[in-house]
């Protein structure tokens, strides 16, 4: 049995999220109505987002937006699309076809039928549309279109993913969180200029801020940010503490209704958490996304998750496994620490040789391999990241000076993910282009070997002279409309 206070975390959305039959394609449900958030009078504008307080910009309308795409369990043969309408939209239909150079994609195209949950915000009310993509022809070029109040979506296209293991490149991402649309956008531009054809998008959560009361016009930045990748490229988000928020004074932490209204995440974690916790295999890896918010707000849900993930590790076909959450199994900025995860978590990466553990929360870089890990041996335990691609930055602590193989401060990055039958060649880039950090880990019947690559410019330092806190380099909400420098 769960804890009462996990129960009352997941009260704002969950009573009425699931419909009986909706998730079946050709069935047609209604809105379901959950959680508001602030009221437009109770709204406040913060310096977190470039939105006037006095001229909305991202209100509903009949237009289709916020189009993501998501992989299913098996990403070769399904897959979840979501996006947004206003209230006038009260059908969820969708028009897939196999992509042809032709323009009469519609001719081919079949309707898709699938549910929508109703969220308001001081921007108006919202219907999010879902519909499931079952049964795609694996390595094929699919296209689809959105429809909203007497139009459509333009056409989106991506590619499944072939049945078995074939090389690609996917993209990892640490918290945008702040200032999204102004600072976090350039890192995600330079990532797909770097990678155009990378596969997955992966992000460690922290995706917003969820605070002063802007919750929707974050998101509508994140969406503008992101763009059409959302919805052509597979989306793999983990939820992040900023995901969540708490009543005043309580301290139990309860997940937003955006989270869920946004992404429709394969759901084959925990009955309770999987709309948080899930796995979806993607051309011969296996990514597993974890829910660290919960595990340190509740000893019981970390154990339901390592309960979970030891029969998704026991049970893995895959040649390459990335674990990715929020909180980092060893934290690399001042204060901050995760013995659960390292309790609950850490021997299942080492007994199942996870080969890799994508994180953020720390606002640094930090990347180490095997570190304080009592299981691994012979480096067969995983390689550690924690990133972040946003622009608040916190200051890396004297332990992680002490163990980490490279560390960085006050740096925007992403991260590129290369997969191989014999090896995974890992690089970080920072938002300008820069390579910072690299290493290829390599896999062979004796074993796993990792080879560091890093370039020999120096680690990168806090800038700031007027830090806004001790262990900090910038809040990221100082930074929208700061002043330029004097001449």
């Amino acid at each position: 049995m769960l804890p009462s206070q996990f129960l009352l975390s997941r009260v704002a959305w969950a009573s009425g999220l699931v419909l009986a039959g909706s998730a079946l394609l050709g069935c047609s449900a209604g809105p379901t109505s959950v959680a508001a958030e602030a009221s437009p009078a109770q709204a406040v504008t913060a310096a977190n987002t470039l939105v006037l307080s006095d001229e909305p910009r991202y209100q509903v309308s009949p237009y289709p937006e916020r189009i993501t795409l998501l992989p299913g369990a098996a990403a070769s043969s399904s897959a979840q699309v979501t996006w947004r309408t206003n209230s006038s939209v009260t059908e969820s239909l969708l028009q897939l076809a196999v992509a042809t150079p032709s323009p009469g994609l519609h001719t081919q195209a079949k309707q898709l039928i699938g549910r929508s949950i109703k969220l308001n915000s001081p921007n108006g009310e919202a219907h999010h549309h879902r519909v499931q993509l079952s049964q795609l022809q694996p390595d094929t070029l699919y296209a689809y279109r959105v429809k909203g109040l007497n139009t459509w979506s333009s056409w989106h296209q991506f590619k499944t993913p072939a049945a078995d293991f074939k090389p690609y490149t996917a993209l990892y991402f640490g918290d945008a969180q702040n200032a999204v649309l102004s600072h976090y956008a350039r890192t995600v531009r330079e990532a797909l200029l770097t990678a155009p054809r990378a596969k997955v998008m992966l992000y460690a959560g922290d995706l917003v801020n969820s605070r002063d009361g802007v919750h929707d016009d974050e998101w509508a930045e994140w969406f503008a940010a992101t763009s059409w990748m959302a919805g052509s490229i597979y989306q793999l988000p983990a939820a992040g503490n900023h995901e969540f928020s708490s009543d005043d004074d309580q301290p139990i932490r309860y997940l937003l209704p955006h989270w869920v209204a946004h992404y429709e995440v394969a759901g084959n974690g925990p009955e309770a958490l999987s709309d948080t916790v899930y796995y979806s295999d993607v051309q011969g890896v296996r990514y597993i996304a974890l829910d660290s918010t919960e595990a340190l707000q509740s000893e019981q849900l970390a154990q339901v998750q390592a309960q979970w993930l030891e029969q998704v590790l026991a049970n893995n076909p895959n040649r390459w496994t990335v674990v990715f959450h929020h909180h980092p199994m060893h934290s690399v900025s001042m204060g901050r620490d995760n013995p659960p995860l390292r309790k609950y978590w850490q021997p299942l990466y080492d007994k199942y040789q996870v080969d890799l553990v994508l994180q953020g929360h720390d606002h640094t870089y930090g990347r180490d391999h095997q570190a304080a890990s009592a299981t691994a041996t012979d480096n067969q335990g995983p390689v550690y990241a924690v990133s972040v691609a946003g622009p608040k930055m916190y200051l890396v602590s004297e332990q992680a000076q002490a163990t980490m193989d490279r560390l960085g401060e006050d740096t925007q990055l992403f991260q590129t993910l290369e997969f191989h039958q014999d090896r995974v060649k890992y690089q970080a880039f920072t938002a300008t282009g820069e390579l910072y950090d690299a290493f290829v880990l390599h896999k062979t019947a004796a074993g796993k070997q990792v080879e560091d690559l890093q370039p020999t410019t120096a680690e990168r330092r806090c800038s700031n002279p007027n830090k806004p806190k001790p262990h900090r380099c910038w809040n990221g909400t100082d930074l929208i409309h700061a002043p330029a420098a004097a001449q």
